[in-house]
């Protein structure tokens, strides 16, 4: 049986927070993690997205906090995200667990223009108990001299892998210098898997930490995954049928590159589809209003790089379609974990080319699962066959107007004979 928030020592002003946003049974992830940061001790966390991982440490912070354990006009919680994305969605996690509880915070992130920095500024300047920060605008305020960290409780490293995986190990240890001695502080690490270099992290950031680790890189068992083995001429017509079909309220298509966003976007636009785009070329202003449109259902379907396969919180979205395969396993299952989310179900479809069946093979073996693969629509003519044990190299060929090489042929790393037909002919050839 899950616990129970009423059952967790959890004081009267944070429960009626948790009430009101109708938040009553633990998940697992908050269940085994909330008694160590209640009690003090570091923390090493693995769990993979969608699991509740951000209020396994908001609630029991908040609940400290609450409680008068915190230095006035100070900051006493720094929390570090990758993304402003994530660095958003947190600070207004934090106001609703907060509502009944004297704590105030501030995101600080960059790409916006200068308003936004002077607002920033000015919270700090008044003073929060909790900043939220993404790395590069962070390294640019304590350079000016405009934060102070030395009075720091809790330092939460969240999202720690894909911190690493965007260059920032150096930029979180320049930040670390800052901050109280370790020992000195409370630090939590969560991250989605535990690689090598996340361990190397944790024994630099860590004061003889408490492990918690819950079953890593697989979906949630309530998400229907299928794939469909198909050309890559075939996927937009395939796409299209689908939605047709289904009719989901909505949908995220994840794209390998931004330019092939944008090409599917102007498709799907011409369709007179309520669609959006969102990759790294859009302003922060841009990127807030298309999750403001997709969240109030102003848009139906988002075609996004990867971008948001992390830190947007959206729990109604229906299907989850990866237009390309994802170029890294854990990609894939971050994902498709944007849907299936607070315990609903969900639909992840994968579009899975000739080129991209050896790393679909490698998906379906680190997940330890054979996902489902439904026959194309008879429309759209014969499928390759599915071989994921087979590399193909691809031939030099011209781009077609989705970045896609035309007149590609895919081989069998093996190099192929040629008969004496094939000889007889190609003399002929050259004789013509």
């Amino acid at each position: 049986m899950p616990i129970r928030f009423d059952e967790m020592n959890l004081t009267p002003e944070l429960l009626d927070g948790l009430e009101a946003m109708n938040f009553k049974e633990a998940t697992p992830i908050q269940e085994q993690t909330m008694p160590i940061v209640l009690n003090g001790s570091d923390l090493l966390a693995c769990a993979q997205t969608g699991t509740g991982k951000t209020a396994a440490y908001l609630l029991p912070i908040l609940n400290i906090l609450c409680q008068g354990k915190l230095t006035e006009d100070k900051i006493n919680v720094l929390i570090m995200v990758p993304t402003r994305e994530l660095a958003q969605q947190i600070d207004q996690q934090l106001e609703a667990f907060a509502y009944f509880v004297p704590v105030s915070s501030v995101a600080v992130y960059g790409g916006g223009d200068g308003r936004l920095f002077d607002q920033q500024n000015k919270a700090l300047r008044a003073g929060v108990d909790v900043v939220i920060a993404t790395p590069g605008r962070l390294i640019a305020l304590l350079n000016m001299g405009h934060i102070d960290l030395s009075k720091v409780s809790f330092f939460v490293l969240d999202e720690a892998d894909r911190m690493l995986d965007m260059g920032f190990v150096d930029d979180i240890m320049h930040i670390n210098s800052y901050l109280p001695p370790v020992g000195k502080r409370q630090t939590l690490l969560f991250s989605a898997t535990m690689a090598p270099k996340i361990e190397q992290l944790a024994q630099k950031v860590l004061h003889h930490p408490e492990s918690v680790k819950l079953s890593t890189s697989k979906p949630a068992d309530k998400i229907d995954q299928s794939a469909y083995i198909c050309y890559e001429a075939q996927k937009l017509e395939l796409i299209k049928q689908i939605l047709k079909a289904d009719s989901p309220d909505k949908v995220i298509v994840f794209s390998s590159s931004k330019q092939k966003v944008k090409e599917i976007y102007k498709t799907f636009r011409s369709l007179h589809l309520k669609v959006a785009a969102m990759h790294s070329d859009l302003e922060q202003k841009d990127r807030d209003e298309v999750i403001r449109n997709f969240k109030n259902g102003h848009v139906q379907v988002l075609v996004a790089t990867d971008i948001v396969a992390r830190g947007i919180d959206i729990e109604d979205i229906d299907m989850v379609v990866n237009y390309d395969v994802p170029h890294d396993v854990e990609d894939y299952v971050h994902r498709v974990g944007r849907t299936a989310r607070a315990n609903k179900g969900g639909t992840a479809i994968t579009f899975v080319a000739e080129k991209d069946q050896f790393s679909f093979g490698a998906i379906e073996k680190f997940i330890e699962k054979d996902i489902r693969k439904p026959a194309l629509p008879e429309a759209l003519g014969d499928a390759p066959a599915y071989n994921p044990g087979r590399r193909f190299k691809e031939a030099r060929g011209k781009n077609d107007s989705h970045g896609n090489q035309r007149h590609r042929k895919f081989q069998h790393s093996r190099p192929k004979r040629n008969t004496q037909k094939q000889v007889k002919s190609n003399n002929n050839n050259q004789q013509a």
